[in-house]
């Protein structure tokens, strides 16, 4: 295992204070602070690199070309996927819009059926929702067990011979359950579906293994495990890549062009990636991946599901509402009785803590949870046993919601 405190010490952001108080960050689902390794890879680049990528035949285009390639490899290392099914997009929400609307426009047709969950995050909803409508592909959701689960079994009962596309989270953003990808692909392959996978809360906190679970597809962001804002990855098998067409056209993604208004793209990855690569963020993005596997994501899982268990148990026996007791996760979603989320949000900000409250992008959940809005506290590994125990104070004491306001 590691030393918390002295993986804290890497991150300038635990220097800040809230409502001067030592900053207590519970919202690390929703983005992570970066370590200095992080923040001097995109320094290296904008003073000591500047340059554009694949498009100079001099020395510090070579060190960006060279950097580029090389986060490329370090990312199909981290998932174990080939190099040439990276794709480098601006972030989660951009690569599930990019496959959506690649594969969907050209392969699915009225009566095709996509299956979606309660469960998801936006970014994995609206996308194919777009597609539904242009397409005229039908929604269906696959529906959820009393924790609120996403089961092989109810899988079992919804894809068939017109399922073309299962898209799930790998983990919930709300909930914080884990899903079966490995039986699940299965399925979906034995009827000729493919199947995409949400990686944002996933490949930031455990091992992923792209080629043995034998996912069609899969997405995640740079900023969600202690990289760069804008940054992320769409992973692809090499095949399907190769038999869709780019959504985005321009310069750097194709081998030629000419009148009247024909195009030769380049193979796969780059006719993903037209125009300027988010180069400071592939610097850091290349940075990030490398402290993690210094950590070992075998030990971020440990210790994250051992903090979980730990908040679990500090409020058994309290008046405080958990939905997902039982999350594979660091991801605890709770409220207090009697007050408003986004009130508690408040009243825990006047205390130093970050969490976050609301409907958490995911707007159908709420259908299945029979409440408007949740609390929700997520934890990585620079999360400390005294930052839970102050929160599980906070939470028991209650306090006036007032005090927020007028002290």
């Amino acid at each position: 295992m590691f030393d918390v405190k002295e993986i804290r010490s890497q991150f300038p952001m635990f220097k800040q204070k809230m409502q001067g108080k030592p900053l207590v960050f519970l919202d690390s689902a929703s983005t992570t602070f970066k370590p200095q390794c992080v923040i001097d890879a995109i320094t290296n680049y904008y003073t000591n690199a500047t340059s554009n990528s694949h498009r100079g035949d001099y020395d510090l285009a070579y060190v960006v070309d060279k950097t580029v390639r090389e986060t490329r490899q370090a990312v199909a290392r981290f998932v174990n996927s080939k190099e040439n099914e990276v794709v480098f997009t601006n972030g989660d929400t951009s690569s599930l819009n990019i496959f959506a609307y690649a594969y969907g426009l050209k392969n699915l047709k009225e009566n095709d059926e996509i299956v979606l969950s309660e469960s998801e995050h936006a970014s994995n909803l609206l996308p194919w929702f777009q597609v539904s409508k242009m397409t005229g592909a039908k929604i269906v959701y696959v529906p959820l067990n009393e924790e609120g689960r996403i089961t092989v079994d109810n899988i079992q009962k919804v894809v068939n011979k017109n399922t073309k596309v299962v898209s799930l989270a790998h983990v919930g953003n709300v909930m914080g359950y884990r899903i079966d990808v490995e039986k699940i692909a299965a399925i979906c392959h034995s009827f000729g579906a493919i199947f995409v996978v949400d990686g944002a809360q996933s490949v930031p906190h455990f091992k992923t293994d792209f080629k043995k679970w034998d996912i069609d597809v899969l997405t995640f962001s740079g900023h969600k495990m202690c990289g760069p804002t804008g940054i992320g990855c769409l992973i692809a098998k090499e095949e399907l890549l190769n038999n869709i067409d780019p959504v985005f056209v321009g310069g750097g993604m194709n081998e030629t062009f000419f009148k009247p208004n024909n195009m030769i793209p380049f193979d796969a990855p780059s006719k993903f990636e037209a125009g300027t690569l988010n180069v400071a963020g592939i610097f850091g993005l290349k940075a990030a991946i490398e402290f993690l596997e210094s950590i070992g994501m075998d030990n971020i899982e440990q210790y994250e599901l051992e903090l979980h268990e730990y908040v679990i148990k500090k409020l058994e026996g309290s008046n405080i509402v958990i939905y997902n007791k039982t999350a594979d996760s660091g991801i605890l979603t709770f409220n207090v009785p009697g007050r408003f989320p986004q009130d508690e949000a408040t009243y825990l900000n006047y205390k130093g803590i970050a969490v976050r409250s609301g409907l958490h992008c995911d707007k159908l959940l709420p259908d299945f949870l029979k409440v408007n809005a949740t609390c929700r506290a997520s934890f990585y590994f620079y999360t400390t046993k005294e930052e839970i125990d102050y929160l599980v104070d906070c939470l028991l004491d209650g306090g006036d919601i007032l005090d927020a306001y007028f002290n």
